[in-house]
């Protein structure tokens, strides 16, 4: 039988070495070197971001809306979670308003901003269902947006300095 034994430092088949397999710290800084996927996570975070900014400013119009006049709005059919159109426009604004400052700490690559993101577009998932009734096709649309800005947010992969 043979004995297997480490090439010497430096040699084309080493542990770190150009021609070497990525062993340990893999690339420079002691970072693994990056893959194509990781980039595209983390383009879909920023994408996130800007959506949940975005999704924020539209909530916040929403709820205005749903505030300042009643008869914006038309309920399409009965509902089991029907509501007060004027509490859902306070529930829209405030939403709003936490989602544009969460889309803002994404954008600046903020630690907590991820966290508060899947649940904040959970909670936007949760309202745009509850709010079926006022807007149904934008709310379905609204619904698909969250599940993105969730998917996005729960894949990203950290990169350490």
């Amino acid at each position: 039988m043979s004995q297997h034994t480490a090439p010497p430092p430096g040699s084309p088949g080493s542990p770190g070495s150009p021609g070497g397999p990525p062993h340990g710290s893999g690339g420079p800084h002691g970072r693994p070197p990056s893959s194509h996927h990781e980039n595209w996570v983390v383009g879909g975070v920023v994408f996130a971001g800007v959506l949940l900014l975005l999704n924020g400013i539209l909530s916040v119009l929403q709820g205005v809306a749903a505030i300042s006049e009643n008869d914006v709005y038309a309920r399409v059919g009965t509902y089991v979670y029907e509501l007060d159109l004027t509490g859902w426009g306070v529930i829209h604004v405030v939403l709003g308003a936490v989602l544009i400052l969460t889309g803002w700490g994404l954008l600046r690559d903020m630690a907590w901003a991820r966290v508060v993101g899947i649940v904040l577009a959970s909670l936007s998932l949760i309202a745009e269902f509850l709010f079926l009734p006022y807007a149904p096709v934008w709310s379905i649309v609204m619904m698909a947006i969250d599940v993105f800005v969730i998917w996005a947010l729960a894949s990203r992969h950290e990169h350490h300095a």
